[in-house]
């Protein structure tokens, strides 16, 4: 009898913008596994990754698959199988494949995984990698997919989350979605459990995507056990094929944790800054808000985009504030300059905001007029002097506080208020919940 073996599997860049799903693929491969004789050792994985990479489908996800089995070989071919018939290579999609068969994942793994949150990695580099660790894979296409499978394997978890996802018959791909908005409004009876569902002040209902993939909806909460419960709430017009539930790092700012390097900001990195604001913000045309940050002796230029809902906060910062900022750098163009793009705004000092104004008179409490350049002041009422300006100080409209982007404009990765002290380190697998259902 051949010994049972720990098998982690890694998947990337299965779709494209025109159709298909990692998390569908992992779905159906999931579904097979079921009928195998295997053992599942945690839910399965949807990883996301440096959300500011350029070429990225929807949410830059991978997933990932850590199973017990004895046939490893024969699990292994077919999960190709499986990548070959469910990728959309002919619009685009380069799938990478990763199988590493050990119980304990080796520190290089996670060394890469924590780059791919916040770098740019190239396929040359994962191709390199696999080389140099012997590593079993498979790809098609370029094999830009090979990033994230291997970076999926390598994960470790500091805060988690979990994310249902319920699958449209095949019938269905690419039609309209049509769902009851009056049902995630009576789903946010579930928060604090779960979180960015619904966009209470634009009554928008956020957990249907609007492309031609596979899901139907998706449902973020803090256990599978409150995901599960909260999709009986959604009411929808057509019959799903069924739902997966997945451990995932959405609503961690798992991305924004690296600390970028004032004197070497490359494009499409994330990460964070602190620094001192050294110039009054601008408001360009359509509303968004550029200032610059003094971080190490140089001049950051940041920008904050109207639809975050943060642009008044940002248009109040005034020279000498001393701010914490989180975002990816945007690549210089032709006619701009390299920018942060700001993902959250965190105030953590502020300067005093003091104006110079008339003076006002001691005996009549009215502000006094000026006498002309350099002859003091004087009050009409009673015409007493003065000869010098008088120092006011502005209250600030802002405070010491995390600012983040409306929940409409928010990333899957974007920590949202309600998770910004919350942390899930309890990583216990559950075979109990309903964690995957066919209809």
């Amino acid at each position: 009898m051949q010994n049972e073996t720990i098998l982690h599997i890694g998947i990337d860049d299965t779709d494209s913008p025109k159709g298909m799903c990692t998390t569908f693929l992992c779905y159906e491969i999931v579904k097979f596994l079921e009928k195998q004789e295997i053992q599942f050792m945690d839910f399965p994985y949807l990883i996301r990754f440096n959300p500011n990479i350029p070429w990225k489908t929807r949410g830059n996800g991978a997933v990932r698959l850590t199973i017990r089995t004895k046939y490893p070989k024969k699990i292994k071919n077919k999960i190709i199988q499986f990548v070959e018939n469910y990728s959309d290579t002919k619009n685009g999609a380069n799938p990478g494949l990763v199988f590493f068969q050990n119980k304990e994942i080796p520190l290089t793994f996670q060394k890469f995984s924590k780059l791919a949150l916040w770098k740019l990695i190239g396929r040359k580099e994962a191709k390199q990698f696999i080389s140099e660790n012997n590593i079993e894979s498979f790809y098609l296409g370029n094999g830009q997919g090979l990033v994230g499978a291997i970076s999926a394997v390598g994960y470790e978890f500091s805060d988690h989350t979990f994310e249902l996802l319920s699958y449209r018959k095949k019938s269905q791909f690419g039609k309209k979605r049509h769902i009851d908005p009056n049902s995630i409004e009576e789903m946010q009876s579930t928060i604090p459990e779960t979180f960015s569902s619904y966009d209470n002040d634009n009554k928008r209902v956020l957990i249907t995507p609007h492309g031609p993939d596979p899901v139907f909806y998706g449902i973020r909460g803090e256990t599978a056990k409150s995901v599960v419960k909260a999709s009986t709430i959604v009411n929808v017009d057509e019959k799903l094929d069924g739902y997966m539930v997945f451990k995932s790092n959405q609503g961690t700012g798992d991305h924004l944790k690296n600390e970028l390097q004032a004197n070497d900001l490359k494009p499409y990195t994330s990460g964070f800054l602190v620094g001192n604001i050294c110039n009054n913000p601008v408001i360009q045309k359509g509303g968004h808000v550029l200032f610059s940050l003094q971080v190490e002796g140089r001049k950051i230029r940041c920008a904050v985009y109207k639809p975050t809902k943060i642009t008044q906060v940002a248009s109040a910062l005034i020279v000498g504030d001393k701010i914490k900022i989180g975002g990816g750098v945007r690549r210089a163009s032709k006619n701009y300059g390299r920018v942060i793009n700001v993902e959250f705004l965190d105030v953590l000092q502020l300067a005093k905001h003091n104006v110079s104004v008339n003076p006002t008179c001691r005996k009549c409490n009215k502000r006094m007029k000026s006498k002309g350049r350099k002859q003091g002041f004087q009050c009409v009422k009673c015409g007493n002097k003065s000869t010098s300006k008088t120092t006011l100080e502005i209250p600030r409209k802002i405070q010491c506080k995390i600012y983040i982007p409306s929940v409409s404009a928010h990333r899957h990765l974007t920590r949202p208020y309600q998770r910004i002290k919350k942390r899930n380190k309890n990583r216990q697998f559950n075979e109990s919940i309903p964690w995957i259902h066919v209809f």
